[in-house]
């Protein structure tokens, strides 16, 4: 028997904003300029970051510039009330996307989705990483695929194949999505890097990661083993779901409550 839980989170929404909403586009967002507190892992005190991109409330998750870029912190105090010297002060430049509404169903130690529009990978992503100045890339391919089942044909080095499989038992595959044949991971180890590839009538091809391996790495070999496991309970508890978008988008279950469900304060959560 398959199990599902549906998500509907809301946010309070202090009249003043409210009306203000109402005055302009309902989708534009309020922002005012703030200096933020923002509390990060293994750092004693908060340190005081000058925002002037997002609307942000206590308990939002953010990246900022300076020496502390690429770790995420909580905001934890905001100041309107002040007069800087803007040269003095490094930015908030990152907000994590933690509205997420959709039906979600357990999958082992992930949930998955089968709506396209639940938790697609761009909003994941701002839960993994800041983000980047636009960069130029470039991808080339052989035009070869190879069966996921088995393997046959991709050569791995021993030891990526080693640190892949811990890196898979470990949960490190946190965030994975195949929309079509088009799929991408997310994989968190030392820090996160992105998987890419095709996926097609049971084959692989296009492989590709971001990190600075040029042969299939451990970050490409756990993805693979996610996917097939991913795949293998679809089949078995979800496949009529799966037919109807011919899409999933599974994540880790403890990123899914951090990021989706411990910064609510209103909302519910329906188990069947």
């Amino acid at each position: 028997m398959s199990t599902k839980i549906g998500f509907n989170f809301s946010e309070n929404i202090p009249e003043r904003e409210t009306v203000m909403r109402e005055i302009i586009n309902e989708e534009t967002p309020v922002i005012q300029k703030s200096l933020v507190e923002i509390k990060f892992p293994d750092v004693y005190k908060p340190y005081t970051y000058y925002n002037d991109s997002f609307s942000l409330k206590i308990g939002d998750r953010v990246f900022v510039d300076g020496k502390l870029e690429g770790v995420m912190g909580v905001v934890v105090n905001i100041t309107y009330n002040f007069k800087i010297k803007l040269s003095d002060y490094k930015r908030v430049i990152g907000k994590a996307e933690t509205n997420v509404q959709g039906e979600f169903h357990f999958a082992g130690s992930h949930f998955v989705t089968f709506d396209p529009n639940a938790l697609t990978y761009e909003k994941a992503l701002t839960w993994f990483k800041a983000p980047e100045e636009n960069e130029e890339y470039v991808s080339g391919t052989d035009g070869t695929s190879f069966a996921l089942e088995t393997l046959d044909g991709l050569k791995f080095d021993e030891y990526d194949l080693e640190n892949g499989k811990d890196v898979y038992m470990e949960n490190g595959v946190e965030y994975l999505e195949l929309n079509g044949t088009k799929g991408r991971a997310i994989v968190v180890t030392s820090k996160p890097c992105i998987v890419e590839f095709t996926y097609k009538n049971g084959e692989i091809s296009e492989l590709y990661c971001e990190c600075y391996h040029v042969t299939p790495c451990k970050h490409c070999f756990a993805t693979l083993l996610q996917l097939r496991e991913t795949l293998k309970c679809i089949e078995k508890n979800y496949s009529s779901e799966f037919e109807k978008t011919n899409y999933f988008a599974t994540i880790l279950k403890g990123k899914f409550f951090t990021f989706a469900v411990d910064s609510k304060t209103t909302g519910s959560i329906k188990l069947k």
